[in-house]
């Protein structure tokens, strides 16, 4: 029995008390640097988003002009204004380009998501409610028998 409280003492040593100064200093340290990480990798994938719409954006202004360019010629053989038709939808798509590689849309998107944020929280609630350790763990343990009972399959 003296082993066993021994051995009580020394993990009760071990273990910070979470009224340490320290431990909660250290703690909050961990948070701000976890946050920050987190914030920094969103910014880079919201950056990489962006990139991706201005390289369509490029890629869809090419194929514009190359539309423009035909139905100006083709009018200018035919005389008929519904020639010009095609385009009409792709100015929209153009213009919906632009705004999003190059205007304002993005900032009207986070306007608008800071007021659903703040007026309309009751659509922010996932479906089933936050996931619990339990449920991470209960995943966890099928997909581990899944793969035990038919390994081919994964």
């Amino acid at each position: 029995m003296g082993g066993t409280s021994s051995r009580n003492k020394s993990q009760s040593v071990s273990y910070p008390e979470h009224d340490d100064p320290a431990y909660r200093k250290c703690q909050e340290l961990k948070m701000e640097r976890w946050i920050q990480m987190h914030y920094q990798i969103k910014q880079r994938e919201q950056a990489l988003a962006i990139a991706q719409h201005r390289e369509l954006f490029y890629w869809l202004s090419g194929f514009y002009i190359s539309a423009v360019c035909g139905c100006a010629n083709y009018y200018q053989r035919v005389k008929r204004a519904s020639v010009l038709a095609p385009l009409l939808p792709l100015t929209f798509v153009m213009g919906y380009y632009a705004d999003w590689a190059y205007g304002s849309k993005l900032h009207r998107i986070q306007a608008e998501a800071n007021i659903i944020m703040e007026h309309e929280q009751e659509l922010l609630h996932w479906p089933g409610g936050l996931p619990t350790v339990a449920s991470i763990d209960e995943a966890r343990v099928e997909v581990h028998m899944e793969k035990k009972m038919h390994p081919h399959h994964m």
